[in-house]
């Protein structure tokens, strides 16, 4: 049984994202499916090794976030999930919002 070692909850949510190793150069398309007050799940096939430092850009319709954050774990063949790295007060807003609408079931 494994051990929850998040500091809050994580929603559905459903956005897409560009993540980037800048260390390697190497950018990636993928989708967030879900979202917390400190990090998010990333689907993708060819998740980023543990500990990789990356910037993340998560995109709704309407607004966008870009954050540095850290690989926290992987899951092969399906994706990782990051913790995010401090933010601007505006952009943690914007955070802040996403994860009220996703708790309360709202579309993004």
């Amino acid at each position: 049984m494994k051990t929850e070692r998040r500091q809050t909850p994580r929603y559905p949510f459903s956005a897409l994202a560009e993540i980037v190793d800048e260390k390697e150069n190497a950018r990636t398309s993928s989708r967030v499916s879900d979202l917390s007050l400190h990090g998010c799940y990333v689907e993708m096939s060819d998740p980023f090794p543990a500990g990789t430092n990356v910037m993340i850009e998560i995109s709704t319709e309407t607004e966008s976030l870009e954050t540095y954050a850290t690989v926290a774990h992987i899951e092969p063949k399906r994706g990782m999930g990051l913790t995010f790295g401090e933010m601007p007060k505006s952009l943690a807003n914007v955070l802040n919002k996403w994860v009220v609408q996703a708790r309360e079931g709202k579309p993004n």
